[in-house]
């Protein structure tokens, strides 16, 4: 699925299987609360909605890595 195809029901597919691959938690800090995808390539930098692309985090940590530019790693 690339940036120009997303519909909202398969961009919710895709959601859906990525949080399922993730086991539903944060791949920072394990939460499980308010999960975002990330894109770990930026649609900006040519990044796509693929599953490979795509990690769950929760939006404490998705800000923090926008604004400090930590990088996501699984703990859980």
């Amino acid at each position: 699925m690339t940036r120009r195809t997303r519909d909202k029901a398969a961009y919710e597919s895709q959601r859906r299987a990525v949080l399922e691959r993730d086991g539903w938690r944060c791949q920072h800090c394990g939460s499980r609360d308010n999960l975002h995808l990330h894109h770990q390539l930026f649609r900006s930098q040519g990044g796509l909605d693929s599953a490979e692309n795509l990690i769950v985090l929760c939006a404490n940590c998705h800000q923090e890595l926008h604004q400090r530019g930590m990088e996501p790693h699984s703990e859980v």
